[in-house]
């Protein structure tokens, strides 16, 4: 079992600031791919994975970067300074 949390847009698109998820998922693009054959609102969240980043146990990691011990994935866009 995987807590993914949903942050800003991605959030709003899905409609959930967090879900558990029993996956068999062994990258965090398997997950996604996983998520976005869910429901269209996951496939649109997940549709642009550039304007995407992605934190696993509150690390930032790539989209291909393995799930195995994994307890969090988040995912959010890219962080603007200002």
């Amino acid at each position: 079992m995987i807590d993914v949390v949903y942050f800003a847009w991605v959030r709003e698109r899905i409609g959930l600031p967090s879900e558990q998820i029993e996956t068999t998922a062994e990258t965090v693009m398997d997950l996604v791919a996983e998520l976005r054959a869910r429901e269209e609102r996951y496939d649109l969240a997940f549709a642009d994975l550039a304007s995407l980043r992605v934190a696993v146990d509150q690390e930032l990691v790539d989209f291909d970067a393995s799930l195995t011990g994994v307890r969090e994935v988040a995912f959010f866009p890219p962080m603007t300074g200002g």
